[in-house]
């Protein structure tokens, strides 16, 4: 059994026990502050040039002239790259991800102010507890401490999952196709959009692809790892770039490591990169973060 299947099985064990009901947690979604809108937040990088940006208070940029279509570049070239910064406490295949330190004094919401000033477009939260080390309680203190949209970074294999993503204050949900069946990826995409989530859509392959624009799907991230062997193939994303038609907005996902790295990446046309762990064992995940920054 791989650690991806070990890892969908526990979620769908849980799934199978909880037994709340579905339309009170779809009010108490609806009911909801409105998104941050993590789609727009990287598109405004990506398909903007600097001229029609405005810095906010807290550091991030956002476009204030959506009309001034002559700052718009077309959707074939990226200006630049957005990063989306990733909290995450430990991995099943390394363990705990601070070296010397143990995966309980990261501080999510300090760790989140610190990807904030260094220039994150979006954070992605990890709230898997029993393989990543994570809790909704991370990713709440990392919403609040930063004026930044968040992907709820977790293995949503239940209808309950894509409403408490929202309930817990999440922008974005991941939706990994390898996890769930075409069923499910259809049905629970339709809920997320409904509740007011952005969905990135998680893919390895060609034929995962398809499914995902099958459905609908805007936000596609491309994993570089193997999630059945956790292996790294830093081809993949651009072998992959080429495949995604012009509408989705294409997230490049682990492996990511330098400048060069995230340079190839929007080269070949990806409009964020995805990066956890080189930021989170950092001494210095703010200048990290500003080196990962790259221009085309």
């Amino acid at each position: 059994m791989t650690y991806l299947d070990k890892i969908v099985a526990s979620h769908r064990e849980a799934a199978r026990k909880d037994t709340r009901e579905l339309e009170p947690l779809l009010r108490k979604a609806l009911s909801c502050a409105k998104s941050r809108g993590f789609s727009r937040r990287i598109a405004e990088i990506a398909f903007y040039s600097p001229g029609g940006n405005a810095s906010s208070s807290g550091g991030s940029t956002v476009h204030t002239n959506r009309n001034a279509e002559h700052t718009k570049k077309s959707e074939s070239t990226v200006s630049e790259s957005a990063v989306i910064a990733e909290i995450k406490r430990r991995t099943p295949s390394k363990g705990d991800l601070r070296m010397g330190h143990t995966a309980g004094e990261i501080d999510a919401g300090e760790l989140a102010r610190q990807y904030e000033q260094g220039g994150a477009a979006c954070l992605s939260v990890l709230t898997d507890s029993a393989h990543f080390g994570g809790s909704v309680a991370d990713l709440e203190q990392a919403k609040a401490s930063t004026g930044l949209p968040v992907l709820r970074k977790d293995f949503t294999v239940d209808r309950r999952d894509v409403l408490d993503a929202k309930i817990m204050g999440a922008d974005c949900v991941l939706l990994i196709v390898a996890a769930v069946s075409n069923a499910e990826l259809s049905s629970f995409h339709e809920l997320a959009v409904s509740v007011g989530l952005d969905v990135l859509v998680e893919v390895h392959d060609e034929e995962e692809l398809e499914k995902a624009l099958s459905i609908g799907a805007t936000l596609i991230g491309v994993n570089q790892r193997d999630l059945a062997t956790f292996e790294v193939d830093t081809d993949r994303a651009v072998r992959m770039a080429s495949l995604m038609p012009t509408g989705v907005i294409r997230v490049a996902e682990s492996g990511i490591r330098s400048p060069e790295d995230t340079l190839r990446l929007t080269e070949a046309g990806y409009h964020a990169v995805l990066v956890g762990e080189m930021l989170v064992k950092s001494d210095d995940p703010v200048a990290e973060l500003q080196s990962l920054r790259a221009t085309g």
